[in-house]
């Protein structure tokens, strides 16, 4: 049975006023939303359980959104500022990256849970309706939760180093908000490609692993020829990258605002196709999951 909305009217049945429920296919443009926000507790609940079920019962429990980041730090400091000896700006090669895999770290891990979140879901799904949306949404949630604890631990590393951030972290909350848009949009797309075509999954991860090497994490962009900036500021993650390093390492580098604007184009157009493309399909999430 296809997944659907349940609209409600009254109706007279032998001079008594009865209620009907007339099933539709789906809902549309701000009955949709307004379905959304109806269903925020079950975001909520959803967003909770994830954030549970990720902690509970391992090993190092809630240390490993830190541990994780620590050691990619470690590695790319080694390969690129020691043995590849680039160019770090000044700033300490380690406080450089990790600036970096904060939202790399965000945006992988929102991509990489919320993509397969539909299929996790399928029970839930095919017996009840909701907006399906609130599912890959919670996947946001839970990678918040990582990025504020990398944030933290950024924090510790630029005491020890002697690293302060100077006024452009007041630009943080916006890169912040680009971040968030770009891997809301990624996530949704993925989502509902991964319950058409199960072997998405496949690429999905391909592609997060693949997109760790392209984007500047373990480098800056200025190694990049200046020809080539425009190019290479068509993977939407580096604006986003090299804002966050521009806030946080408290250099007085210009930030390239080309790239930045390029990120934010290309992440709110892929933000409304992958609405578009989520909303046309979920109507069949049920039949096919």
């Amino acid at each position: 049975m296809r997944s659907s909305a349940a609209r409600r009217r009254r109706g007279a049945s032998l001079g008594t006023d009865t209620e009907e429920i007339v099933i539709e296919a789906g809902r549309g443009g701000r009955r949709y939303w307004a379905d959304l926000w109806r269903h925020r507790e079950l975001f909520y609940f959803l967003a909770w359980r994830d954030i549970l079920a990720r902690y509970k019962q391992t090993v190092v429990g809630i240390a490993w959104a830190g541990i994780r980041p620590l050691l990619t730090m470690g590695v790319f400091t080694l390969v690129f500022g020691r043995f590849a000896g680039l160019s770090s700006g000044g700033v300490p090669y380690p406080i450089m990256v990790f600036a970096a895999l904060l939202p790399w770290q965000f945006f992988s891990t929102a991509v990489s849970e919320g993509s397969a979140s539909l299929v996790a879901n399928a029970g839930m799904i095919s017996k009840i309706y909701f907006p399906r949306l609130v599912i890959p949404a919670g996947a946001i949630v839970v990678s918040l939760v990582d990025f504020l604890i990398s944030l933290a631990i950024l924090g510790v590393l630029m005491l020890l180093y002697g690293t302060n951030p100077g006024w452009q972290v007041l630009w943080l909350p916006l890169f912040m908000a680009l971040a968030v848009i770009l891997a809301t949009a990624v996530t949704v797309l993925c989502a509902a490609l991964n319950v058409r075509y199960r072997d998405f999954r496949y690429v999905v991860a391909f592609l997060v692993q693949f997109g760790l090497f392209v984007s500047p994490v373990g480098f800056s962009m200025s190694i990049i020829p200046e020809r080539w900036h425009a190019v290479y500021a068509l993977n939407p993650m580096v604006g986003v990258i090299e804002g966050f390093r521009w806030c946080l390492t408290g250099t007085a580098a210009a930030l390239d605002m080309r790239a930045v604007a390029m990120s934010m184009a290309i992440s709110v157009s892929l933000l409304a196709l992958a609405l578009l493309y989520f909303r046309s399909t979920e109507r069949t999430f049920a039949d096919v999951v």
